[in-house]
Formats: C-alpha cells, structure tokens, sequence
C-alpha cells in the first residue's frame, strides 16, 4: 500500500464525511440563524428557546436524509472493500 493511495482513501473519507454532515449542519445553522433573528427583534433573550426547535428540525433532516446517506454510506463502503480486496 502507497503513500498516495492512503492519502487517496483518507481525503475520500473526509469527504464523505462532509458529504454526509452537510445537510442536517445546514438545517441546524438555518434554524438558529432564524430563531436568532426572532429573539433579537422581540428582544426575548431566553438561551434555551433554540434547543427544543433545533432539535426538533435536526431529528426531521437526519430522518429526512437517512435513506440518502445509508445509501452514500454503503456505496463508499463498497468500494472500501473492493479496494482491500485488490491489495
């Protein structure tokens, strides 16, 4: 096994990483951008207000986006093999 192919898997791993955080991360960035912008213009500065709508909006995306990434997932992990199997 060669430097470039480890290098190779690893930067694939990081991006399927990436790949597969990205949607429920936006969500989450999203709904607290919003209920940032809400507690601000009606001046309720409660900091336990966000938890319970990012949660909740979390819990949607992942089950949204779960067949996606189990799919993404077992396709990378597919060629993971493929590729122990030809060392």
């Amino acid at each position: 096994m060669s430097e470039t192919l480890v290098i190779q898997i690893l930067r694939e791993a990081l991006y399927v990483t990436l790949l597969i955080s990205a949607p429920v991360l936006a969500i989450a960035t999203v709904v607290g951008l919003v209920i940032s912008i809400i507690q601000t213009t009606t001046s309720i500065q409660e900091q336990t207000l966000t938890f319970v709508p990012k949660i909740v909006s979390i819990f949607a995306a992942i089950v949204f986006f779960l067949s996606w990434m189990v799919a993404f997932l077992k396709g990378y992990t597919a060629k993971l093999f493929i590729m122990i199997g030809n060392l």
